[in-house]
């Protein structure tokens, strides 16, 4: 017997939620779907065409016209047909990226390209509202958190590995904003689902958070006797 699965991980900047992910998804042989890139995305349209951030109207026309794709078995990002996956990575696209998905009419128009794009195969979907307002039935939830010094090294090695060096002080102002906006904007802020299983990720490893995760799903999925599609 075959079935479709969605596993909804979700957690602040810096929980370690997108590396997990990519990881789990990887192990599973499920498409890995990166919502912050998709609003990284709309981001880089809109910084391209010179739209105000604060056009609400623009932004969700941007949003709408933006064909982007999350190629299967890997971590590419595709938008309208070019590879943008080092463009919308950048420090600057990544501020823009924060205040765009505080906007409703932008979240309504990428949680249904979200929602289309698992309504074909199985899928392993991180962000900041997906158990709560994407995939509310997600058949597996899982919040992935840290305390704010650990996400705040961990966003120091990222940035030096990508060979963007910032100051300590630079980062931890930059996740005290972000939280700030995910957990208080009106429109799907950042929440742990009341049946999401909580992971506090400040003292495991990368495999020890994997496993946990890949068991949960084993013993949600008759423990893994079923083929994922």
């Amino acid at each position: 017997m075959s079935k479709r699965i969605v596993v909804a991980i979700d957690g602040p900047a810096g929980s370690g939620k997108s590396t997990v992910a990519k990881r789990v998804a990887a192990k599973l042989g499920c498409t890995y779907i990166d919502t912050g890139a998709m609003y990284r995305a709309v981001a880089l349209l809109a910084e391209r065409a010179g739209v105000d951030l604060s056009s609400e109207s623009r932004l969700e026309a941007i949003a709408r016209e933006a064909k982007i794709e999350l190629p299967a078995g890997g971590t590419r990002v595709m938008l309208n047909g070019e590879d943008v996956t080092e463009a919308i990575r950048t420090p600057r696209i990544s501020e823009a990226a924060s205040k765009i998905s505080a906007v409703p009419a932008v979240r309504r128009v990428l949680v249904e390209k979200q929602r289309a794009m698992a309504s074909e195969t199985s899928v392993v979907m991180e962000g900041r509202d997906i158990g709560t307002v994407v995939f509310p039935n997600a058949d597996i939830k899982i919040f992935l958190d840290a305390s704010p010094e650990i996400r705040k090294q961990r966003r120091l090695l990222e940035q030096a590995a990508k060979g963007d060096p910032v100051s300590p002080e630079e980062i931890a102002r930059e996740i005290e904003e972000r939280d700030l906006r995910d957990r208080t904007r009106a429109d799907s802020p950042l929440l742990q689902a009341p049946d999401a299983m909580y992971i506090d990720t400040s003292d495991l490893s990368l495999d020890e958070v994997e496993e946990r995760i890949l068991k949960l799903i084993r013993d949600r999925t008759s423990n893994g006797k079923e083929t994922l599609r």
